[in-house]
């Protein structure tokens, strides 16, 4: 695989979260240990793409994933992205209020759940940390 590609998107995927890169290690070993490398050249090769920040790129990527519906792990894992990097609760709370409309009630009900437990384990973690 390219290695720029790849090192960029272990960068993003950095920003995002440092524990990023042992977690896909640890969630693929033993199954897929290529899709590590796989997620990091996507996130090198569209991530990093200069027209829109990381920021705007989050918020898009937690509407997508939430108006799936049923990818509530990657959308947890999303929204504390999303907060590492300085979205609010507020502002990720409105992303996921607004695709009730385009994705329907449901899938807009089940990513408010989701972001409300990270949202809880997010605080749990400050408080044990500070």
């Amino acid at each position: 695989m390219d290695d720029d590609r790849i090192e960029r998107g272990r960068e993003i995927l950095a920003r995002l979260n440092p524990g990023n890169e042992e977690l896909l290690r640890t969630l693929f070993d033993g199954v897929a240990p290529d899709m590590t490398e796989i997620i990091q050249g996507f996130f090198g090769d569209v991530y990093a793409r200069p027209a829109l920040p990381l920021r705007e790129r989050m918020l898009v990527t937690l509407a997508a994933i939430a108006a799936l519906g049923h990818a509530q792990p990657q959308l947890a894992a999303h929204v504390q992205n999303a907060l590492n990097i300085g979205i609010t609760r507020e502002e990720i709370a409105e992303v996921l209020m607004q695709i009730a409309g385009y994705a329907g009630f449901p899938a807009s009900l089940n990513a408010l759940a989701t972001a409300k437990a990270v949202f809880e384990q997010d605080s749990n973690r400050q408080r044990t940390q500070g």
